[in-house]
């Protein structure tokens, strides 16, 4: 068989699997219609939905609640079910759905996953307009719209709430824009296969009612067309707007952004902002920051008692003026990302950090470094002194690193474990990496068994990273991540990281409550605390009137205690559930990706029902839990006809088209982006025929 031939096979093979082809160049200067796009593939008109999502928040202190409305929009002639693949904050409460379609006002019922995809299938093939919202990570969704009719916008309203955590003194609301692009090893998410009586009759379906396997927390749902790389660039760029409320019973000291300019208006306690520009494209996550006078911004215990009993809410921030941190020689592990995703300005910031991490070195410490991609490697075999002539040589190296390749993380893992730490010194393990990877179970998991005594600080370098994987894995090493932006100067930011990367003011936290009854307090094992940082505690209690209850630590290898007078009221905020529920699932979340099942004995399957009932009962949307909305009326009288469609995304701001393809949902590139090499590798072959003739 000749190459051209095997060539053309693959192309039908692709196309036969009703996957989406790279445009003709022609259709990149059609009309911009309001982000909904028409491209001709084979002759064929291929429709995409719009979409404009307006964003709303309420801020009280350090309490953040939250409204996001998508508007769905089909321009087309056609009927449409659209699937759009969107982010939220990684420790968001999703309590509430509504779906708004013609005059129809639709509230959202959560159910187990298995049975909202049976009430949604059954609506979509009825013609009725309908809504499903899935879960995929902690911060990845999926919003699927049956019947999605021209000209009839379908609008849907998620509201949840969340805390806002500290951050370098300031308090930082993140609102993530955009789901950057996944690298799946070939091993991670793959669902079993269903055999009946010898017949493969398909993947086995993530349901609530099954037996727990590790492929349901790593599957990934398949990654949407790009704008401007698989797809014509004609997306609407003025897709979000976003308004903030802040209000504070103390003065507001400052309130900006460093990702997005704003518009703000109001006094010194309570303050409105808005997008400069008004409304902007989703390809970069919006980040927020304020500072309130007083000691804290509400007070540090909240309480909420309500029939399901009372819960509380506690914040611990570090001493004021700890002292001097005592020299302890640092084992110092530089881990970074080098893999096709951190092309361009992220690895150009990476290399910024490095030069004054470096730098900013003890004479006493000793360092590593390691990059990974598709493989992990090592700068020396073993820990080198920062001394002069060791940290230039060192700078050397990282100055010559590129991006390629495929993100590989638990080689990097393994390669950072793969020896005993120094005697005499403390192991820091430094990551730095956008987080774009799919198998964040397993990479957990990995580094749950290996870090020993170790820390693990985790710089995540994007504008759009996967702050879930980032901020898991500090939690695991008891370390702390930061984001830095390199769509800003990264300079600034870098130097001021990297000689944070010390000892923390207080360590191996405890509480002790006194004769106040508790349970269910979370989480288990309570992380090491930072200077300008902040660690919340939640719980559930049984009891009232005013208390005393103490945390004790250590600063800098010795004992202190922090005394907190509490009063057990009846209600100060009726979020603190959903937050508290939010969190335990998340802590039931952690057990799961645990590797070494078997010395816990921990029952997984008990877990996940476990799960599956907080978010039934407090109507929270999980990974075995889903809100839907079904219409009463019917739209859609030929339901056959419609088409299904992805809602496209924009590229992520600052990384190069090496991030896709490879590292969208597989380790390999996908269909659309394999038929594009295919047409030029034919075009190629023909041409090079020609001119031999």
């Amino acid at each position: 068989m000749t190459r051209v031939k095997i060539i053309i096979l693959c192309l039908s093979f692709c196309f036969a699997t009703n996957v989406y082809a790279k445009a003709d160049q022609d259709e990149k200067d059609q009309k911009e219609m309001g982000g909904t796009i028409e491209a001709i593939i084979n002759g064929k008109k291929l429709s995409f939905p719009s979409l404009k999502t307006d964003i709303n928040v309420g801020i009280k202190g350090d309490l953040a609640t939250v409204k996001v409305t998508q508007t769905f929009n089909n321009s087309m002639d056609i009927p449409i079910n659209a699937t759009y693949l969107f982010p939220l904050n990684k420790d968001s409460a999703v309590y509430g759905m509504t779906m708004y379609v013609g005059d129809e006002i639709i509230e959202a019922k959560i159910n187990k996953i298995e049975k909202a995809k049976k009430i949604f299938k059954k609506a979509k093939k009825e013609g009725k307009s309908a809504a499903l919202l899935v879960q995929h990570r902690p911060n990845m969704f999926t919003h699927n719209i049956a019947n999605l009719m021209p000209d009839l916008p379908i609008k849907v309203e998620l509201k949840y709430v969340q805390t806002i955590p500290r951050v370098d003194g300031d308090y930082e609301l993140l609102v993530p824009l955009v789901v950057g692009p996944r690298y799946q090893p070939s091993d991670s998410g793959k669902s079993p296969e269903i055999i009946d009586d010898g017949v493969n009759i398909g993947s086995q379906e993530i349901r609530s009612d099954r037996q727990f396997g590790k492929w349901e927390i790593e599957k990934l749902p398949q990654y949407p067309s790009v704008r401007g790389l698989n797809i014509p660039d004609t997306i609407n760029k003025e897709r979000v707007s976003i308004n903030i409320k802040l209000d504070s019973s103390v003065p507001i000291l400052h309130a900006y952004s460093k990702t997005h300019k704003l518009n703000i208006e109001g006094e010194k306690s309570y303050k409105n902002i808005t997008l400069a520009k008004g409304r902007v494209i989703d390809n970069s996550d919006f980040v927020f920051r304020y500072n309130l006078s007083g000691v804290s911004t509400q007070s540090g215990f909240l309480t909420h008692r309500d029939e399901r009993g009372g819960f509380f809410s506690m914040l611990i921030e570090p001493p004021i003026n700890p002292e001097k941190n005592d020299i302890t020689p640092r084992e110092m592990v530089f881990v970074l990302d080098t893999s096709g995703s951190m092309s361009g300005m992220p690895i150009a910031a990476s290399k910024v950090f490095m030069k004054h991490a470096l730098n900013n070195l003890r004479e006493t410490d000793y360092f590593r470094i390691i990059q990974f991609s598709s493989n992990a490697k090592e700068y020396t075999s073993s820990p080198v002194i920062a001394n002069l002539a060791n940290i230039k040589a060192a700078i050397e190296y990282v100055n010559s690193m590129y991006a390629s390749g495929g993100t590989e993380m638990n080689y990097a893992i393994d390669q950072a474990f793969s020896m005993k730490p120094m005697k005499n010194t403390l192991r820091l393990v430094t990551f730095l990496t956008d987080g774009y990877i799919g198998n964040e179970a397993s990479i957990l998991g990995r580094a749950n068994e290996k870090i020993g005594d170790a820390r693990i600080y985790v710089f995540g370098i994007g504008s759009s990273v996967n702050r879930y994987l980032i901020s898991e894995m500090a939690r695991v090493g008891r370390g702390f991540a930061r984001i830095i932006d390199p769509t800003e100067d990264p300079k600034e930011a870098a130097q001021d990281l990297a000689k944070r990367i010390q000892s923390p003011v207080l360590t191996d936290i405890s509480v002790d409550w006194g004769d106040i009854n508790v349970k269910d307090v979370i989480p288990e094992r309570i992380p090491d605390l930072f200077t300008g940082d902040s660690i919340r505690i939640q719980g559930k209690f049984i009891g009232s009137g005013s208390k005393i209850i103490t945390v004790n630590g250590l600063v800098n290898g010795r004992g202190a205690s922090i005394p907190m007078k509490v009063k057990l009221d009846d209600s100060k905020g009726e979020a603190i559930p959903l937050i508290w529920a939010r969190q335990k699932i998340a802590e039931y979340m952690r057990k799961l990706t645990k590797v070494n099942r078997n010395s816990d004995k921990i029952n997984y399957n008990k877990i996940k029902q476990k799960i599956t009932q907080l978010g039934l009962e407090y109507s929270l949307v999980t990974k075995w839990t889903s809100f839907v909305a079904v219409s009463n009326m019917i739209y859609n009288k030929k339901p056959e006809s419609a088409k299904s469609s992805q809602v496209p995304l924009p590229k992520v701001k600052g990384v190069t088209s090496k991030a896709y393809g490879v590292f969208s949902g597989s380790s390999t590139p996908e269909p659309q982006i394999l038929v594009s090499f295919l047409i030029i590798a034919i075009a190629g072959l023909l041409a090079r025929r020609r001119r031999a003739k």
